[in-house]
């Protein structure tokens, strides 16, 4: 099956696994996926507003499934969960045990960001299973792996593994053609999470944002955290700010990833750590994301959500 209107697509990637990408990508345009199963679905990720979930959820209606429905939030962003409320009461939430207290610290902020976005009613949806380190799930022919491999994007990422047809769901650990935000993790976590990554295998990497790529997405992943470690460095070296030092730098060989002033936010995280703070911990959100409209000559990033 493979539906498709301008801007979203529901693609089979493997037998009875199917991916809902959303274009082009950028700031809380994400994506999302779902494994069909006799009994019904487990949903990863329900997008950011009531309108573009409730065209998910009817893109898996029509699979011909049953009605049971099991939905995974990769981490607490609300372009991932938002949605929630469109698969029904009934529905069983599943995400990682730090997920609850971030969702209530962050709550609504997205729509208070980009007020003029038709968000509808949105709602933060509290999980109703947690888990520490990893969960299984049983769908279909499916073994459904669920893997933390936070801090990286956030405290609380997981992904979403399928051994047997070798798809994974990154969240936003991984992006495609976007650039990687680790403000709210860890460079050095998202590091360590794309090597853990890497090494299951996958043939199939649906990311968080961008189109259906192959293994090859950790390589840029990658090299983009790597940079961001150097420049960090180089800044702190020479007693620049994070603004300026992501000034000095520009995007590199990266002009080509959408949201390029991401790179403010990512080099605050890497002075923490260089400075020796923890992976993950607090930092003055709204006024490093000040410092991206700063960065991006004074304009709020474009979410075309």
């Amino acid at each position: 099956m493979d539906t498709q209107t301008e801007q979203e697509t529901l693609t089979e990637v493997a037998e009875d696994v199917y991916a809902y990408v959303q274009r082009p990508g950028g700031w809380c345009v994400s994506n999302a996926g779902a494994i069909a199963g006799r009994d019904g679905a487990v949903i990863v990720d329900t997008l950011a507003t009531q309108a573009r979930a409730e065209r998910f959820r009817a893109c898996v209606d029509q699979l011909g499934v049953g009605a049971r429905r099991t939905v995974v939030n990769t981490h607490h962003h609300g372009d991932h969960n938002f949605g929630n409320q469109a698969f029904g009461t009934s529905a069983e939430v599943i995400a990682h045990e730090r997920a609850p207290a971030e969702l209530i610290d962050t709550g609504l902020a997205l729509t208070r960001l980009w007020p003029d976005v038709e968000w509808g009613d949105v709602r933060v949806a509290r999980p109703t299973i947690t888990f520490a380190d990893g969960l299984v799930l049983e769908t279909g022919e499916q073994r459904v792996e669920l893997l933390y491999v936070g801090p990286a994007h956030t405290t609380n990422d997981i992904v979403v593994w399928l051994p047997r047809s070798k798809v994974l769901f990154t969240g936003d650990v991984v992006l495609a053609d976007a650039t990687p935000f680790a403000l709210m993790g860890s460079v050095s976590g998202s590091l360590e999470a794309v090597e853990r990554l890497r090494r299951l295998g996958a043939r199939t990497v649906v990311c968080g944002h961008g189109p259906v790529k192959g293994p090859e997405v950790f390589d840029e992943n990658e090299a983009y955290l790597r940079r961001i470690q150097q420049v960090a460095a180089a800044g702190l070296d020479a007693g620049w700010s994070p603004l300026r030092a992501a000034r000095e730098a520009g995007p590199g060989d990266f002009a080509h990833l959408l949201d390029p002033e991401r790179l403010v936010g990512n080099l605050h995280r890497a002075y923490a750590e260089l400075r020796g703070g923890e992976r993950g911990e607090p930092l003055d959100v709204p006024s490093v994301f000040g410092e991206m409209v700063e960065y991006n000559e004074g304009v709020l990033p474009t979410c075309l959500a």
